[in-house]
């Protein structure tokens, strides 16, 4: 994913759930011979899906979800008897897991949250878990289904709650095509939140990051507030870049608690770009530097990505950035 580009877009996918590949049945080698038990007439024989009506799948699905929410209500009255669970005035159940420190943010809908989260159904069926792919999830608080939204609202940083989400507060009757969720499935989710993010946190944080910084042995600013550090110096008859050429580099991009959020190191092969199509910070160090020089570039939010962030993660609204950048060649 290359986060450099100002066209780059970033779509956010939170707690969305892939689909399974069916695989293919093949062919049998012997075709058994057709039941004769089956009239195929009878609206409630034993037909396959394929041989019903628009309306019949229909039915189906509407007993299935008239099944499912009468199960999930169930299971939602008896589990907020359990000692311990906290019911909202939206039906929304939780438990305190554990608490973190007490000076942890708490969001508002409109901030950006990093978690760890377990999602299950009712019966401990796994669908999702940021946990099994090894990496926390980042998102907009106002743009997941609404359980999430107002009971990560009620945590701080630190915190590790079980949430128990009516359908309602869910997908309802309507979850993605070919998942694991059901229609009006309750949901389970262990949540755990890690970080509160909006503009003025990251803002602030990021001008008191920079004037420390600054005053670092090694440390150069430019009138822009760029920061730079030279690491290794190239040879001396190597080209230095105009905004107008093409560069062909090797980076790595971290925040500034260390998370990489991008490398063609990672990738395993340089990018080349025209200097002046990316974030400004780019444009103004690289010029600073020759072919085989390498820098590390501390990027004020003003010359990266500014109040929006990528929308979606992994770069929050107005955070300073760190790029360790090798110039291999000037086009």
């Amino acid at each position: 994913m290359r986060l450099l580009l100002k066209t780059t877009a970033i779509a956010a996918a939170v707690l969305m759930i892939a689909a399974c590949d069916r695989p293919d049945p093949g062919e049998p080698e012997d075709q058994p011979e057709p039941p004769t038990d089956i009239n195929p007439t009878d609206p409630d024989g034993d037909l396959p899906d394929e041989a019903k009506s628009g309306a019949e799948l229909a039915a189906d699905f509407q007993k299935l979800a008239t099944e499912n929410l009468a199960a999930s209500m169930a299971f939602l009255d008896q589990n907020a008897q359990r000692e311990g669970v906290e019911v909202t005035d939206s039906g929304l159940q939780y438990m305190v897991l554990e608490e973190g420190p007490e000076d942890g943010r708490s969001p508002v809908s409109t901030d950006l949250v990093t978690v760890h989260y377990v999602g299950t159904l009712k019966d401990g069926v796994e669908f999702d878990s940021s946990r099994a792919r090894g990496a926390a999830a980042q998102f907009p608080l106002n743009q997941v289904i609404p359980g999430w939204t107002e009971g990560v609202q009620l945590m701080s940083e630190g915190d590790r709650y079980r949430f128990f989400v009516p359908p309602s507060l869910a997908y309802g009757e309507n979850p993605r095509p070919g998942g694991a969720i059901g229609p009006n499935d309750a949901l389970i989710f262990d949540v755990e939140l890690i970080k509160v993010k909006n503009p003025e946190i990251n803002l602030e944080e990021a001008n008191a990051f920079l004037a420390e910084n600054a005053g670092k042995d090694g440390i150069q600013t430019t009138e822009s507030g760029l920061q730079y550090q030279v690491l290794t110096e190239g040879p001396s008859d190597g080209k230095s870049p105009e905004a107008t050429d093409t560069v062909e580099v090797h980076y790595q991009g971290t925040l500034l608690n260390g998370t990489e959020f991008d490398s063609s190191y990672s990738r395993g092969q340089t990018i080349e770009f025209p200097l002046n199509r990316v974030i400004a910070g780019w444009t103004e160090g690289v010029q600073l530097m020759s072919e085989g020089d390498k820098f590390r570039f501390f990027i004020p939010p003003a010359l990266a990505y500014g109040e929006t962030g990528t929308p979606g993660g992994p770069i929050g609204p107005n955070e300073a950035l760190i790029f360790e950048v090798e110039l291999v060649a000037v086009k």
